[in-house]
């Protein structure tokens, strides 16, 4: 349970929510919405307790399972069985179990084994025992964690596997309230589905940030929208599509009120200033108009249409005619081989899809094309005047601590203060954002961040990882008009079908057999998969 009263948020001196007061209770899953840069990442950060608010209280009653938009690494020796279960504390009653049953093999420790052992099986069966066991394999299998990644460490994982996991950690957790951050990031359609199924029949409090309608439609009973014009939360205490719709039908009236005013208004002044003309009417017509003046200031502000980055892909530096290549590229983390003796050749202009199951090796693909980093065997070949742009899902062209100004200008040296400052303002950064530490952007507003580096670059091939998560409805149209207008090369990993279409790929890579092929329709089907 989670109740806020007369809560004030801030972002430096702009006020994101004055006043607000709402809470969340048993059965209530609420979905919280609002355009990019509203504050909703804010508010979720405040209300789990990692930030607090500039004024008002928020009383938590009971646990709270926070998921942030960048989860915090775990330890990279831990294995994902381990970390799943350290919801709960199983793990540690696991270990025990574990080292206490090695030691009964030797006659010598056997006694003393036989007594750790049963104290160990005693606190593992008192912390819900083989059958919670079973539980986090269940929700790991559900969010696409398959049998044979359990037992690897985290650090072994890919970025999208590695959220997965700290994913199925807050969801075995079975604390009271969750406060999820877009927790589809990264999944495909499977764990998608299984994943609305979990939530709408989950019986505690729950409130999630989602961009994807298709869970919000599925599993919130109540809305709150984040209004940033009036820095006020609207609380509607209803379903996801009959929001949509009482929201549609009040704009609609308002709309036809407003019209209806301006309309009187209009004519109250034309009759005004006909009367002026007589002295005899003329404080008449002075009244009248002030009447109609006051008739237009009483109407509801007209709800104003978000704003949206406008993201323009740079015009492709010259280059030659292969500019990219990579030849027997092979990766392994300890003893499990990512990428085998992988071949790549990329043609100026040309389009390339990478498809494969989570932890197939495309994010490492992109960031040893990047030289993020670097191969165990084989090597990447950069050809006659190769311009690299490189998007990374997990943000990591970014550096948390420098300010969003210093992030743009380190990625584009070139430009000068007022063209920094020039950049952002088409990507929605003004006034004071552009001196705000990056550590502290939404999901969002880390993509625009890094697609402004993109835009400033005059890369001829860009590494595309995942571009469009974490976008509004009305970013991600943007970000797919630019890819689709982009003269240069593209080397693009997603599980976006629309981005795929915008892409209009003219060939494929699928992970991890290496196998590549040219475009066509039997491919699409894995993209959901991806």
């Amino acid at each position: 349970m989670i109740t806020l009263r007369g809560v004030v948020l801030r972002a430096g001196v702009r006020v994101l929510l004055s006043g607000a007061d709402a809470h969340v209770g048993p059965g209530d899953r609420v979905g919280l919405v609002g355009r990019n840069g509203a504050g909703k990442t804010t508010l979720l950060r405040t209300l789990a307790g990692q930030a607090r608010p500039a004024a008002g209280t928020i009383t938590r009653g009971g646990e709270v399972g926070y998921l942030p938009q960048d989860p915090a690494a775990a330890d990279p020796h831990l294995t994902v069985t381990d970390r799943v279960l350290s919801a709960r504390g199983l793990h540690e009653a696991v270990r025990a179990l574990r080292a206490a049953g090695e030691q009964m093999a030797d006659p010598a420790l056997r006694d003393r084994a036989m007594a750790r052992y049963a104290r160990a099986e005693a606190e593992f069966q008192a912390r819900g025992g083989y059958a919670a066991e079973a539980e986090a394999a269940r929700i790991a299998a559900g969010l696409g964690l398959p049998d044979h990644v359990l037992h690897r460490p985290v650090g072994t994982l890919s970025g999208g596997q590695r959220r997965r996991v700290e994913l199925a950690r807050i969801l075995f957790a079975e604390r009271g309230t969750l406060l999820l951050d877009e927790p589809t990031n990264h999944l495909d359609a499977d764990s998608v589905a299984w994943l609305r199924g979990f939530l709408a029949e989950y019986r505690h409090g729950l409130v999630v940030i989602s961009h994807d309608t298709g869970l919000l439609a599925d599993t919130v009973n109540r809305v709150w929208h984040l209004d940033p014009d009036r820095a006020a939360l609207e609380v509607h205490n209803t379903g996801w599509e009959t929001y949509l719709a009482d929201r549609a039908a009040a704009e609609r009236g308002l709309a036809r009120q407003r019209a209806a005013a301006e309309r009187k208004a209009a004519s109250l002044h034309a009759q005004a200033d006909r009367m002026r003309a007589r002295s005899s009417t003329a404080v008449r017509a002075r009244d009248m108009a002030r009447r109609a003046d006051r008739m237009l200031e009483g109407l509801a502000p007209a709800r104003r249409a978000a704003k949206v980055a406008r993201i323009r892909l740079p015009e492709p530096a010259p280059c030659g005619r292969t500019p990219l290549g990579a030849v027997s590229l092979a990766k392994s983390y300890g003893d499990l081989a990512v990428l085998r003796g992988v071949d790549l050749a990329v043609d100026r202009g040309e389009r390339l899809i990478v498809l494969g199951l989570n932890g197939a090796g495309k994010t490492t693909l992109l960031r040893i094309l990047a030289g993020v980093e670097r191969p165990d065997a084989g090597r990447v070949v950069h050809g006659h005047g190769l311009r690299l742009g490189y998007f990374a899902q997990e943000h990591d062209t970014l550096d948390p601590h420098r300010t969003v100004g210093r992030n743009l200008a380190a990625a584009a040296p070139h430009l000068s203060a007022a063209e920094v400052r020039g950049v952002l303002g088409s990507f929605l950064f003004t006034g004071d954002d552009v001196d705000k530490p990056a550590g502290v952007l939404s999901g969002g507003e880390k993509t625009r961040l890094a697609l402004a580096g993109l835009v400033a670059s005059a890369a001829n091939v860009l590494l595309l990882d995942e571009p469009t998560n974490n976008l509004d409805p009305a970013s991600r149209a943007e970000v797919l008009d630019a890819v689709a207008a982009y003269r240069g090369a593209v080397v693009m990993v997603t599980h976006d079908e629309n981005a795929v279409e915008a892409l209009r790929p003219d060939r494929v890579l699928v992970l991890p057999d290496g196998v590549e092929d040219l475009w066509g329709p039997d491919y699409a089907d894995l993209v959901g998969l991806a």
